[in-house]
């Protein structure tokens, strides 16, 4: 875990762990040692409470689930059963590894998460950068076999529109893909989708705005729904920061995303 995020832990627990609880650590979704994930439940009790899955970014090659305890702790606190799930990292198996992880861990979410105090017919996805990607491209392309359970999703500076390849990370992590334009989010959307909320700061130069901007445009082109909040001065980290405790004040991220899944009656 970076140094960083340790101490932004720290703090976040500090200040926002009395309104949730680790639930679960360490579940198996699948035979592979990446394939864990953590449950964040509300430290009250409850059956049937709404359900958020996120997925960290991280270039698709770094990150792991402990280091984004504050974002279970952040969406427990709201009232919902928050999942962080694991993925392989492109240095230990390529693309679509990550995605076919992704699908899976929905899969064992749709499962088995009433046994976590979860419902099942309540399933948000969401993802920072990277993260972004996974939740979003689950949302709209039936391939990976978990669009049909998903009722929201959250996309924060997420990469969705990179090709002709618009930087090293996304030709390295792609460029061996036989069929280029399907692993572009955009070539996939669709009216019966499940709606989408799409967050970006428009000082992010590592995953630029505009890849947002797009999305959402061509989604409601398409006669689906999809909104798009671009948060003024903020740079790439800074809306997923915004989420624990000691940063709410960058951005009301938080608020926002309560507000949009509010309105899917997903809250």
């Amino acid at each position: 875990m970076s140094f960083l995020l340790k101490a932004l832990n720290l703090l976040d627990a500090a200040l926002a762990g009395r309104a949730a609880r680790l639930a679960a650590g360490g579940l198996p979704f699948g035979p592979d040692p990446r394939q864990r994930l953590d449950i964040h439940a509300p430290r009250r009790g409850g059956e049937k409470r709404p359900v958020l899955v996120f997925f960290y970014g991280g270039n698709w090659d770094s990150g792991d689930r402990h280091e984004y305890a504050f974002v279970g702790r952040a969406f427990a606190g709201l009232g919902f059963v928050t999942v962080l799930p694991d993925y392989h990292r492109t240095h230990e198996r390529p693309y679509p590894a990550f995605m076919e992880d992704a699908g899976a861990a929905l899969a064992w979410v749709h499962a088995h998460i009433a046994e976590h105090g979860g419902d099942p017919a309540r399933i948000t996805v969401a993802g920072h950068s990277a993260g972004a990607y996974l939740a979003v491209m689950l949302t709209l392309d039936p391939r990976w076999g978990a669009a049909d359970r998903i009722r929201a999703a959250i996309g924060v500076a997420g990469p969705y529109d990179f090709l002709p390849f618009d930087s090293p990370v996304t030709e390295r992590t792609f460029s061996h893909a036989v069929d280029l334009p399907a692993t572009q989010p955009v070539n996939f959307v669709r009216a019966d989708a499940a709606p989408l909320l799409l967050i970006t700061g428009d000082a992010d130069t590592t995953v630029r705005p505009r890849h947002s901007k797009v999305l959402a445009a061509r989604q409601r082109e398409a006669g689906g729904a999809a909104e798009l909040i671009l948060y003024p001065g903020l740079s790439h980290t800074d809306p997923v920061k915004a989420l624990a405790s000691p940063f709410h004040g960058l951005a009301p991220v938080l608020r926002d995303i309560a507000g949009f899944l509010g309105k899917q009656g997903l809250a």
